[in-house]
């Protein structure tokens, strides 16, 4: 049977311009619509209206607006599966939060239940949003000194760039899509960092091995036989990776799927962009150094007698 060889380097235009539209398009995206926050970062409150039956979520705002809650044309009525709501609002004060909650069950005449309040300070938010960005940036930082100290800076760089492509990706589907950001996003935003950089190792690893001593080919060509001897280890690592995720996506509970979402998005980015940006970014960045732009002429020109 012949074996089956992409021409992924061949390709490299259309992905370079795939990424740029895609990059582009969340960029618009975050700057139009921008990102919806979970009051774990803007602080506020969380109320959990059990029992809510037949209720529709315009009563639930009406109910909240004649309780006195502030914003209520902002706050998130998201119902659930077990026929509640959960409900987030700016109101920051726990007194007036629990008193709202027993008003707004009265009214929309919910069965007896506890007070089901979490309320959350601005100051706590910030801590939040604070410690996220110094994890991302720590993150960012680690991995740039240890792809240059394992292998090469050029590497590091292109394999930022792409976890950069990757993470934009994700926060712009987050801003088309509304969906509010959470510490659940940040957990799997950092989390697909991990998975991402898995993959570009595997194949930058297969590039370096098979630089060593090349003289039968260009850099990008032997990028591209690279890519093409590890593309079943690369596909059936995502499938393993995406598969049980979207499966907490469809079928897992509320928390899981806050998870589960961006964790889905930034797999699929991650494993397209470790072939279709890092290694080619990679590839046309070494063939400017003297001995492959050498390589480079020579197969071009036999290539064209």
């Amino acid at each position: 049977m012949a074996k089956i060889r992409f021409d992924f380097m061949g390709k490299r235009k259309y992905t370079f311009a795939l990424s740029g539209a895609l990059v582009a398009l969340s960029i618009v995206a975050l700057l139009v619509r921008g990102l919806t926050f979970g009051i774990d970062f803007e602080g506020g409150t969380s109320m959990m209206l059990a029992g809510a039956g037949d209720v529709t979520t315009e009563q639930v705002r009406a109910a909240l607006e004649e309780a006195g809650v502030p914003d209520t044309a902002n706050a998130t009525i998201q119902p659930t599966d077990d026929g509640s709501y959960i409900v987030r609002t700016a109101e920051s004060d726990t007194a007036k939060a629990q008193a709202a909650f027993v008003q707004v069950a009265e009214s929309l005449d919910l069965p007896e239940q506890d007070v089901n309040v979490t309320t959350i300070g601005p100051g706590w938010g910030k801590n939040v949003t604070d410690a996220s960005v110094l994890a991302l940036l720590v993150s960012l930082a680690a991995i740039l000194a240890y792809i240059s100290i394992r292998f090469e800076y050029k590497m590091s760089f292109t394999a930022v760039l792409a976890l950069l492509h990757d993470m934009v990706i994700v926060l712009g589907v987050y801003a088309i899509s509304g969906r509010e950001v959470t510490p659940n996003t940040i957990a799997a935003v950092l989390t697909i960092l991990g998975y991402s950089l898995y993959d570009t190792i595997v194949v930058f690893h297969r590039i370096r091995e098979n630089a060593a001593g090349l003289t039968k080919m260009s850099f990008m060509d032997m990028t591209n036989e690279s890519i093409n001897q590890v593309a079943m280890r690369w596909l059936n690592t995502g499938l393993i990776q995406v598969i049980p995720v979207l499966a907490l996506l469809f079928f897992g509970g509320e928390t899981l799927q806050d998870f589960a979402f961006a964790m889905a998005i930034g797999l699929i980015a991650a494993a397209y962009s470790t072939v279709g940006l890092a290694s080619p970014l990679y590839a046309l960045w070494k063939e400017r150094e003297p001995k492959f732009q050498a390589l480079k002429r020579k197969y071009e020109s036999q290539a064209s007698k």
